[in-house]
């Protein structure tokens, strides 16, 4: 006969193994602390300190120090970086458009495709419209020296994340190295591309560029849904910018920016841990790891 006291020992265990399994698991939760924040290292800037309108001006609207743009059936808006950068940190707080967002970009991102037509580097930061039930997708990509040439060879991350993107704004940027390139949301660290040769890294220089546009025929879904302009007007909100670092006018001894405590750049073993996190939680396509890729055009792939 098994004692009261026993009874009650088993009845906890049985309720503490019973609550450890039903307990949210890891993905609902935040990534681990990086430890360290670059964006509090850089100061920000309003709009007009480092931007001016490219494209769309009748859909771009500035209030103090936030910009507002937005897409309908008649023309999206894009704005441009004053000036060219060799490196830097460039970053943004954004919020994105709620709902019905099928085939519209909203994106953050750096180029010389107006300097080098046909033949441009970009390194991009891009959310993908989604439809409603399903969450938004960042898209993160990186083309060196030609992505209109025929041979388009894209480098592409695709991330899901761990807030709701359109609630709130949260700053998403893109460290520009030397020795590579960081994506970052919230300060932590969620790809890291290095650079391995000369010919699969920018080297150029390049301008920051933000937008909103219709590209109904690839974003969402590899373009099963289209942009429905029932449901206009597509609505980006930016604020926070930071443009930081070398600029390509700077004389040679301008020191590139650093993604860490170290002055190396590099990440630090915290931030490292952070970035493993997210991609072991939240990392939905890898170009690296998809076996219909010709990776003879993507070397970096082979370690």
């Amino acid at each position: 006969m098994v004692s009261p006291h026993l009874s009650f020992l088993f009845m906890a265990l049985f309720l503490s193994i019973f609550l450890i399994l039903m307990a949210p698991s890891s993905n609902a939760q935040s990534p681990p602390s990086p430890g360290y924040y670059p964006s509090s290292k850089f100061g920000s800037i309003g709009f007009y300190q480092g931007f001016r309108n490219l494209w769309g001006p009748q859909h771009q609207r500035v209030d103090q120090s936030s910009l507002t743009i937005w897409l309908d059936s008649t023309s999206g808006s894009g704005f441009k970086s004053l000036r060219p950068f060799r490196s830097g940190y460039f970053g943004a707080a954004i919020k994105l458009h709620p709902d019905y967002t099928a085939g519209v970009i909203t994106s953050f991102y750096l180029s010389n495709n107006e300097a080098h037509p046909g033949n441009h580097d970009e390194v991009d930061i891009e959310f993908l419209g989604t439809t409603p039930g399903k969450p938004y997708t960042l898209q993160t990509n990186v083309y060196i020296r030609g992505s209109g040439d025929g041979r388009i060879i894209g480098r592409e991350m695709k991330f899901h994340l761990w807030f709701d993107p359109t609630k709130d704004f949260h700053n998403y940027a893109i460290l520009w190295s030397p020795n590579g390139i960081i994506f970052f949301v919230d300060d932590v660290p969620i790809r890291r591309y290095p650079r391995k040769s000369d010919s699969t890294y920018p080297l150029r220089p390049m301008w920051a560029y933000g937008s909103i546009w219709d590209a109904s025929s690839w974003a969402t879904e590899d373009g099963k849904y289209k942009a429905d302009y029932r449901y206009q007007p597509f609505v980006g909100r930016y604020s926070n910018f930071k443009l930081s670092g070398c600029s390509a006018y700077a004389p040679a001894s301008c020191r590139p920016v650093s993604a860490s405590p170290s002055s190396s750049g590099g990440l630090s073993q915290q931030q490292y841990s952070a970035m493993q996190w997210v991609q072991k939680h939240f990392l939905a396509y890898d170009y690296c790891k998809d076996s219909n890729r010709d990776h003879s055009l993507t070397p970096e792939c082979w370690g």
